[in-house]
């Protein structure tokens, strides 16, 4: 059996996964946000809550949180759109998930799968795997 990390050293690793669940939820939302307005002009509650699987008062609720976070605005009749720090956040997202997706796909999972994993792996991987996983792609090519 594998000797257990020091106390401090497991617990930082646990409150790290706590940390990354809580964000996830946010990056998720700023991510698909950009999406629809790149795609179709506006990000409307509506939409959101049918593509995150969620109920509409889920995606309201949280889009206030987006709000409160300072990475959002909604107006009235016009859907939810992104402040300069909610684009930047939905831009590293983006950018977290196209590398964790390419890594998977050079290993050879389906783009399919590597797309769906993605979306778990990218709110929990460190800068420093990050790096190391841009660097082994490059390299690679």
């Amino acid at each position: 059996m594998a000797k257990l990390p020091a106390e401090g050293t497991q617990a930082r690793r646990f409150g790290k996964t706590r940390s990354a669940q809580s964000t996830a939820l946010l990056e998720d939302y700023v991510e698909l946000i950009a999406d629809l307005l790149a795609s179709a002009g506006e990000a409307r509650p509506t939409d959101i809550a049918r593509r995150l699987g969620v109920s509409h008062a889920t995606a309201v609720k949280t889009v206030s949180r987006l709000k409160r976070a300072g990475l959002a605005t909604a107006r009235p009749y016009r859907g939810v759109f992104l402040t300069e720090k909610g684009q930047a956040l939905a831009d590293r997202v983006r950018v977290r998930h196209r590398i964790v997706v390419d890594l998977l796909c050079a290993l050879g999972v389906p783009r399919e799968s590597a797309e769906a994993d993605a979306e778990g792996i990218e709110h929990h991987v460190s800068e420093t795997t990050l790096k190391a996983f841009a660097h082994f792609l490059k390299v690679r090519v």
